[in-house]
């Protein structure tokens, strides 16, 4: 499926039963090959290559505790020091961005305490900066690249 991020070649296989499986290079290993997935292999892609994110600093499904409840956020990226600085939600393209997907992020950021939010269907980007002082947010009108953040 093209979505509205750069191309890019992946080593994409089929495993023993014969399903679809992707390489991430993030967590250095082969996953089932989702439409999320497809979306958050371009978007981490593009962070890399486009947007100056370094790789070391990033990581896929990322386990956290909310409340007592497991939970796993889909990208976090973490500044130099080792402190979140960024966190993206991914949905499959058929999926819809609506308020939920922004609340589920939100609560993601209750824990980790990032400064910015994305999230992604593939088609469609939405990323904001949280200003804690203020305790406000303002969308942005593209993706940050790294040094800016």
């Amino acid at each position: 499926m093209t979505l509205n991020l750069p191309q890019k070649q992946f080593n994409i296989k089929k495993d023993s039963q014969g399903k679809l499986i992707i390489l991430d290079q993030l967590r250095r290993k082969f996953v089932a090959l989702t439409p999320e997935e497809w979306v958050r292999q371009h978007f981490v892609a593009y962070l890399i290559d486009h947007r100056g994110f370094p790789a070391g600093l990033m990581a896929n499904e990322v386990s956290l505790t909310q409340n007592g409840i497991s939970r796993r956020c889909d990208t976090l990226v973490s500044d130099h020091n080792g402190h979140p600085i960024l966190i993206v939600e991914y949905k499959a393209p058929s999926i819809n961005i609506t308020q939920n997907v922004f609340d589920q992020i939100v609560r993601y950021n209750m824990v980790l305490h990032a400064t910015y939010l994305a999230v992604s269907n593939g088609m469609r980007h939405f990323c904001c900066r949280i200003n804690y002082e203020s305790n406000s947010y303002a969308f942005l009108n593209e993706i940050p690249r790294y040094s800016d953040l």
